[in-house]
């Protein structure tokens, strides 16, 4: 676990934040690979991407899918844990399994939970 989250901590300084300087790294671990994503901001706000959310994205576009995903490394640089924005809570319901850990990273600890925990009675397709 140390091991992956200092490689996602190297993915901070890729970061693209301009705007609010807070930078956000993100690592999808599947059973072979790591898939890693950062934040990346627009004076748009709206058209912003979220570390979780790019690093999913970009893990899906090389063909991982739910079943595939053990794990979602978030790591900041922030005074206390950062937990996933609302969008990325839903996004991460959706593309990976509710049983995936979630394991949130500072400079100082660690916090593990599952996908599950972060947003129960999720919005999915059985809801439609």
């Amino acid at each position: 676990m140390e091991k992956i989250i200092e490689q996602t901590r190297e993915y901070l300084k890729n970061a693209y934040v301009p705007y609010s300087n807070f930078r956000v790294a993100a690592c999808v671990q599947t059973k072979d690979q790591l898939y890693f994503g950062a934040n990346i901001e627009n004076a748009s706000y709206g058209l912003s991407n979220c570390g979780e959310r790019s690093a999913l994205f970009y893990a899906y576009s090389h063909g991982v899918r739910k079943e595939d995903i053990q794990a979602i490394y978030v790591v900041t640089t922030a005074d206390v844990i950062t937990t996933p924005c609302g969008a990325c809570r839903q996004v991460m319901a959706e593309l990976m399994p509710r049983d995936a850990k979630v394991i949130l990273a500072n400079d100082d600890e660690i916090q593990t939970y599952t996908v599950e925990g972060l947003l129960p009675h999720a919005f999915d397709a059985e809801s439609m």
